[in-house]
């Protein structure tokens, strides 16, 4: 569950919409009540079918009384459901709940949230906020900032950074097994190949053309190897599912196996399979029809 702490304007106007009663007011957050409201999932958890409206519920000893309820809007902070939250005003959890103080006697803050306009402005606003909070924590000459200012930008290039050494490893996983898939298939056609020696000889007696005989081997080695696809994707899509129905703390992971990924992996499989089977294929078209019929 997560405790939150808000004021009137945290949402610039458009907070969340609620399923019944009222948020948070500038009454409460001035008078330091003890109000809450609560998300969908700690509503339902707490009271049930009941509606929770009216009825209490105790914080570090404390007991807030419910004013409101949140409509679902899903998402997860920190692994933990944005669903599953207790709003309370910014004043009482400061003084009642959390009565942190810094060193000149100030409220306590851990994270400060800040919008901006547009993402032009935003090197300019994390240095400016920089020298704010150097100058508030008495930082001179080369001392180093006892805080960090991060922007949804940096997040993002460090989250991009990670999924892309991760798509990079899987990749590299991905292509050795291909090559040592490819190789597997190369070798079952030249077994099978030669073990069908005598009937590549009775086709070419009869007729058939190097083409035909190469034409055969190919689609053969196609194919297998559509086979193999097949089977992996039916095993992607049951460990999707699987993934999917394991919850992860409050969340669960929504895996998909999308009409694209399968057609790549189909398209993909194919390639390998004909990729693998040229040159058994080449060997059977040039196979001596005479010399074949005497192979044993």
């Amino acid at each position: 569950m997560l405790l939150s702490k808000v004021s009137p304007g945290i949402f610039d106007g458009n907070e969340p919409y609620r399923a019944s009663g009222q948020f948070i007011s500038q009454h409460d957050v001035s008078a330091r009540t003890l109000t809450a409201v609560l998300g969908p999932e700690t509503a339902s958890a707490l009271f049930g079918t009941r509606d929770p409206v009216g009825q209490t519920i105790k914080l570090k000893g404390y007991r807030f009384n419910v004013i409101g309820t949140l409509e679902a809007v899903g998402g997860s902070m920190m692994g933990i459901s944005m669903d599953n939250v207790i709003y309370v005003p910014i004043t009482t959890f400061q003084t009642r709940l959390f009565p942190q103080r810094t060193a000149s006697g100030e409220d306590a803050i851990q994270q400060i949230a800040i919008k901006v306009k547009s993402t032009e402005v935003m090197p300019d606003t994390q240095d400016e906020i920089t020298s704010i909070l150097r100058r508030r924590h008495r930082l001179t000459g080369d001392e180093k900032n006892d805080f960090s200012v991060i922007s949804q930008q940096q997040i993002v290039s460090i989250i991009n950074q990670v999924t892309g050494v991760f798509s990079l490893f899987l990749g590299a996983i991905a292509g050795i097994s291909l090559v040592v898939g490819g190789i597997g298939i190369m070798n079952i056609m030249l077994v099978s190949v030669t073990e069908r020696t005598r009937e590549i000889g009775i086709r070419k007696a009869v007729g058939a053309k190097r083409r035909d005989i190469l034409v055969q081997f190919l689609l053969e080695s196609g194919v297998l190897s559509l086979i193999g696809g097949g089977i992996g994707i039916l095993g992607g899509w049951g460990v999707s599912y699987i993934i999917s129905q394991i919850p992860v703390g409050n969340m669960k992971i929504h895996s998909l196996v999308t009409p694209d990924i399968i057609g790549l992996a189909i398209g993909v499989s194919l390639v390998i399979g004909l990729a693998s089977g040229i040159y058994p294929a080449m060997r059977a078209a040039r196979l001596n029809p005479i010399d074949a019929l005497h192979y044993q």
